[in-house]
């Protein structure tokens, strides 16, 4: 993210990046003001308002097996490509990494969108092991084959406790001793 959660990775009701000029195409074609616009783009884009059914990568793919729908399609298409894009984008500004990690509820669960987002990092010494990522659902482990020069792993976080955790420390840091 950026300044807002609005900037960088599509997401599930969020648009991630877009071109700026897209904020004022939107307002006009719709008739929305600008607080309207920016509550579209914060809360009915991303997965949600790509696939027109759900903002949850769960529901997306067992769709996806089921029907041939092209805004679901669509949808995976673009989270999957964004992420690479991201990926690559980080990797070129770092001069490399020492790791790939996925966490998160998606990162850490659907082995096909980590496969869609590995396809095509190979140039980067990322290659998957299909066996090793169908394996890893929830837990944690790596799934890039032997020989892999820069290693992904599928790494789980419960992103709740570790707010509940930040909280509890920034309470207790700013109470004052007796």
């Amino acid at each position: 993210m950026g300044m807002t959660p609005l900037d960088g990775l599509v997401m599930g009701t969020r648009s991630g990046d877009l071109d700026p000029a897209i904020v004022g195409v939107i307002s006009t074609k719709e008739g929305l003001s600008l607080a309207e616009t920016e509550a579209l783009l914060n809360t009915q884009s991303g997965l949600m308002g790509i696939s027109g059914l759900s903002n949850d990568m769960r529901v997306l793919l067992e769709e996806s097996t089921l029907h041939e729908d092209h805004r679901v399609r669509a949808a995976i298409d673009v989270f999957c490509y964004r992420a690479r894009k991201y990926i690559g984008a980080s990797l070129a500004g770092m001069s490399g990494a020492d790791a790939l990690v996925f966490t998160g509820g998606i990162g850490e669960n659907p082995p096909p969108i980590r496969e869609r987002i590995c396809n095509g990092l190979e140039w980067a010494g990322l290659r998957l092991d299909q066996g090793r990522n169908k394996a890893l659902v929830g837990v944690e482990g790596g799934i890039t084959a032997d020989g892999s020069t820069l290693p992904a792993y599928v790494i789980p976080t419960d992103e709740e406790l570790l707010i509940a955790r930040d909280t509890v420390e920034v309470v207790i840091g700013q109470v004052k001793p007796r």
